[in-house]
């Protein structure tokens, strides 16, 4: 009888469930650079690259020489204006005139001092249409000198924190595709869990369908009782609710996947189980070296110093004695004609100082340079604290790696196991010596043995990925990160 019972139980033994239609097979990576390529994330990710690469162009003109051509034409004018008579009397006078200039600028900035070299030429033509006479004015050439004294030298800061923004922007950048990389782990788990939670449930229905024939035809031969016909049936019920609820919820984590990495089409994807890599060592002091070599914000911590004293110096700069130098050298002349305007054209100087010194602000400049050192000394305990809370994220994340490399190890020896036990006890319970309660209890095991197993599948790529975004070192490759 025995034997029946073992014959009649591979009889209504079932394969998988598999649906129909094309099926796609994708595996970690797949999904991973899907993502990279596809999703809306990674394309704002290179929006926002683009964005810092203008921006970076736009700071590198302001050191170029500078050209320019200017002017208005015409200038027409026919009206009536006031005029102020010597008396004090106004009267209204036509107006009926064109008074057209063209000027072509030329300007270089000297870094170091914040001064800027400046030149220029320019013709101007005025009609006057009411006495029919045309003049002409022209500054044939014209050089400058503008020299802030004592104030705030924007370039030379500029030249000292843009580079910093912009490195800080490529780095960003890397940072963003690995975020998506993780992200998209986490959504290819969601789905790949889904996938073992409704084949899970599928083959307990099938199984449990299957022995529930068998112990129909054992209690008609008087084996069991009422009640584990009972069981049983409970049993089936639950599984095809479990398998309802799984197909439903992998229907979802389809759809959040596919639309993460914007894969279009019907298709059913089918995930492939990673495997871990168990050759990899990473130790934290490795990552901690790449991470302050390659992260936005390692560059971060000296940029926000920078800044911080860059303040400082625009309140002095703005406090005290401030003043300008201007300087301006060339040859100016007036004609009837244009030829006429560049033949001994006479010489022009401009030589002027302006200050400002405040003789009485009540410590507003003293006020004004004290809380600006102030916050360079709070930036400066505040980066401070940020690197160490850098650090010890970078070390806990390593630790965790480490753990869950090992964890890995552990849940796949555990499925094993629960696999066997999950066998040997259909096997005991179609021969009649295990209850229906020990099989539910073998099958729940199995059951959470796999769901484990996926779930530490799960917690070590999470944490190699992060690990890559917190240092932007390929472990694998032993190289670093970069996107073109």
């Amino acid at each position: 009888m025995k034997y029946i019972y073992i014959i009649l139980f591979l009889l209504y033994s079932t394969t998988a469930f598999c649906s129909g239609g094309d099926t796609i097979r994708l595996s970690l990576r797949d999904v991973v650079e899907l993502a990279k390529g596809n999703s809306i994330a990674s394309k704002q990710a290179v929006t926002t690259r683009e964005t810092k690469y203008w921006q970076w162009r736009t700071y590198k003109s302001n050191y170029q020489p500078q050209l320019s051509l200017s002017g208005n034409l015409p200038g027409y004018s026919k009206t009536e204006l006031q005029v102020l008579q010597p008396n004090g009397t106004i009267l209204f006078q036509p107006i009926h005139n064109d008074n057209s200039q063209v000027t072509l600028n030329f300007s270089q900035s000297i870094t170091a001092t914040g001064a800027t070299i400046y030149g220029e030429s320019q013709l101007q033509r005025f009609d006057d249409f009411d006495r029919h006479n045309t003049l002409y004015n022209g500054v044939p050439y014209a050089i400058g000198l503008s020299q802030p004294l004592g104030q705030f030298n924007s370039l030379k800061w500029d030249k000292k924190i843009q580079p910093l923004l912009y490195n800080e922007s490529k780095q960003a950048y890397i940072e963003a595709q690995e975020q998506i990389s993780y992200t998209a782990t986490g959504y290819f788990f969601d789905l790949l869990l889904a996938q073992v939670n409704l084949q899970i449930a599928q083959t307990n229905y099938t199984n449990t369908e299957n022995i529930l024939k068998i112990a129909n035809t054992k209690f008609e031969l008087g084996k069991i009782t009422r009640n584990e016909i009972l069981q049983l049936q409970l049993e089936l019920l639950n599984a095809k609710k479990a398998a309802g609820t799984a197909k439903r919820d992998m229907e979802i984590a389809t759809l959040t996947l596919r639309s993460y990495i914007s894969q279009e089409g019907d298709a059913r994807i089918a995930l492939t189980v990673p495997e871990t890599i168990s050759q990899m060592t990473i130790s934290a002091d490795s990552v901690l070296a790449e991470a302050y070599a390659n992260r936005s914000d390692a560059i971060a911590f000296v940029r926000r110093i920078a800044e911080a004293k860059r303040d400082v110096a625009i309140a002095k700069g703005q406090t005290g004695l401030t003043a300008s130098l201007t300087a301006n050298l060339g040859f100016s002349n007036t004609a009837s004609n244009i030829p006429a305007v560049y033949r001994s054209p006479q010489n022009q100087q401009l030589l002027q100082l302006t200050f400002a010194i405040p003789v009485l602000d009540w410590g507003r400049s003293k006020s004004k340079i004290k809380t600006a050192e102030a916050n360079e000394q709070f930036t400066e305990y505040a980066v401070e604290q940020d690197k160490q809370t850098f650090k010890q994220q970078i070390v806990t994340q390593v630790t965790l790696f480490n753990q869950m490399k090992e964890q890995v190890g552990l849940t796949a020896q555990a499925d094993s196991i629960a696999g066997e036990k999950y066998k040997i006890a259909k096997e005991r319970y179609v021969l009649g010596n295990l209850s229906i309660t020990d099989l539910s209890i073998a099958f729940q095991e199995n059951d959470q043995a796999k769901r484990d197993y996926v779930a530490a599948l799960r917690d070590f790529w999470g944490a190699y990925y992060q690990l890559r975004y917190l240092s932007l070192y390929d472990f694998e490759k032993n190289e670093k990160i970069n996107y073109k």
